[in-house]
């Protein structure tokens, strides 16, 4: 499967759009990662956890995306965006969602 953010694939012509397709990830904040993730907030620095559960999570939400793709007939997903919220009472879940458009490549 093709994925990319333009419109088109350079040297390859579009022969069928299926329409958009999407694969969301919600994650729930965990008690023991935040309390790390503070303890890195406070001495300075990055926090490894949360950014590879997000780098799972864009993962995770590409590769369903391209499932959904596929199961309609298509060998590409053009067009594709990767966006993160915030959810719940109390901001503590995070969606990463990818969406794009389906379609057929020669």
């Amino acid at each position: 499967m093709i994925v990319t953010t333009t419109p088109n694939i350079e040297g390859r012509r579009i022969t069928q759009y299926y329409g958009v397709v999407a694969g969301e990830v919600i994650l729930g904040a965990n008690i023991f990662r935040d309390f790390m993730a503070s303890i890195t907030d406070v001495v300075g620095g990055r926090s490894a956890e949360y950014e590879e559960q997000l780098i799972k999570a864009r993962e995770t939400a590409i590769r369903e995306m391209c499932v959904r793709a596929a199961r309609l007939g298509a060998n590409a997903v053009v067009g594709v965006d990767v966006d993160y919220e915030v959810l719940g009472a109390k901001n503590g879940m995070l969606m990463v969602s990818a969406s794009g458009t389906a379609v057929r490549v020669e």
